[in-house]
């Protein structure tokens, strides 16, 4: 590869080049781009020839991303939105608005966020927070592909965070709730078994942690239950049920203060994983992205 490649690509091969990756499609990503499809091929050949290397694998059913194209992928997506805020830093002038795009997992919305939010606008009098939920996969995708600036949230052990950057900032642990007024609040936890339970997805690390707990407890998976991510429907169906759940701490943690939800006292904690924050290790951190790692980094504390 000679010394003028990075002359040679123009910003229009980075935006065909993400398009293409993200509908996995040429004739959707010209559709997109609101040009032809042969069009799209042609800029995608040039940019190939460019790299030296084939970025996708093209398919019946469409095209995906090569090992080299991942590779890329993780780079051009930062560049792309870099240049992007620069263009319209300077377009609007020193008084525009800020923003800092932010993933969140599910358990975090009813806790710390809240608090982390408040304080950026108290300090900030033009700050605009954009919050995307999701899972772990999703959201560390759009961090990688440069659509957010952080992600924030447990983070399971076999997460894939090749290309980023995690930054720990407390140990979760889950806990077992029930409804204020719960039968087994009088001591019968030897019934625990007898009612429906809300757990997490099979599969997700949430998951393997509730198991744990059950295993430890002696109880067998019950017939009854409700298998989701939703934190909105978990507390919901608790709190007008006999369900048992299975929770992430954080996901409780203001039922728990406000005592809506009560702990059962099993003196065992499982540990859910390390909270933090995930950062895009080849895009510097915008300057809103800092403020919101700081104010982040503060209210943690408390999480301890």
């Amino acid at each position: 590869m000679n010394n003028n490649v990075d002359n040679r690509i123009k910003y229009r091969h980075l935006l065909c080049f993400l398009e293409v990756s993200r509908q996995g499609s040429l004739v959707r990503a010209a559709e997109a781009l609101a040009v032809s499809q042969p069009a799209i091929s042609k800029t995608l050949r040039e940019l190939e020839d460019v790299l030296g290397s084939s970025l996708f694998d093209r398919g019946k059913n469409g095209v995906t991303l090569t090992a080299a194209g991942s590779a890329f992928l993780r780079y051009a997506g930062p560049s792309v939105q870099s240049l992007r805020e620069g263009v319209r830093s300077l377009r609007a002038g020193e008084h525009e608005v800020g923003i800092v795009r932010v993933g969140v997992l599910s358990t975090l919305e009813s806790s710390l966020m809240p608090e982390v939010i408040e304080c950026l606008h108290a300090q900030h009098a033009a700050l605009v927070i954009s919050v995307v939920t999701g899972s772990s996969a999703y959201l560390l995708e759009k961090l990688r592909s440069g659509e957010l600036d952080l992600v924030v949230g447990r983070v399971a052990d076999n997460a894939p965070l090749e290309g980023l950057t995690f930054e720990h900032l407390y140990s979760e642990s889950m806990t077992l709730v029930v409804r204020a007024g719960h039968v087994l609040l009088t001591g019968e936890l030897n019934r625990l078994g007898d009612f429906p339970v809300v757990l997490p997805l099979a599969g997700s690390a949430l998951r393997r942690c509730a198991d744990n707990i059950l295993v430890q407890l002696g109880i067998s998976l019950p017939l009854r239950r409700l298998e989701t991510l939703s934190i909105a429907l978990s507390r919901h169906y608790v709190f007008q049920s006999d369900a048992v759940w299975v929770a992430p701490l954080d996901a409780v943690r203001q039922d728990l203060q406000s005592e809506k939800l009560v702990e059962l006292d099993l003196n065992y904690k499982e540990p859910a994983g390390s909270v933090g924050i995930c950062s895009n290790s080849s895009l510097p951190l915008s300057l809103t992205a800092q403020w919101c790692c700081e104010a982040l980094r503060a209210f943690s504390v408390s999480y301890r």
